[in-house]
């Protein structure tokens, strides 16, 4: 435990950010399994239009630094070749 007054904020202020990044994390898991139910329904409008949307997801936890870029294009990849095998 911190002793010092700065140390223990950035205790206080990395619980929060962990959370805000989990839950993030969490959306984007959600996103991308939505995107596999469709696949796996067979339904080719369907899953276009969630991958976009996961796509999307996928851009903004880049931007948010919780995702490697290279993971996040790894990701889109695979989901782009699910679709164009359809």
């Amino acid at each position: 435990m911190p002793n010092i007054k700065s140390a223990k904020k950035r205790v206080k202020v990395t619980k929060v950010k962990a959370a805000n990044n989990q839950s993030a994390k969490n959306e984007l898991r959600t996103e991308i399994k939505k995107f596999n139910a469709a696949v796996e329904a067979g339904d080719k409008a369907v899953a276009k239009e969630m991958y976009a949307k996961a796509c999307s997801m996928v851009d903004k936890a880049v931007d948010k630094g919780i995702l490697h870029v290279n993971t996040a294009s790894r990701k889109k990849k695979t989901m782009a070749r699910l679709v164009e095998t359809m």
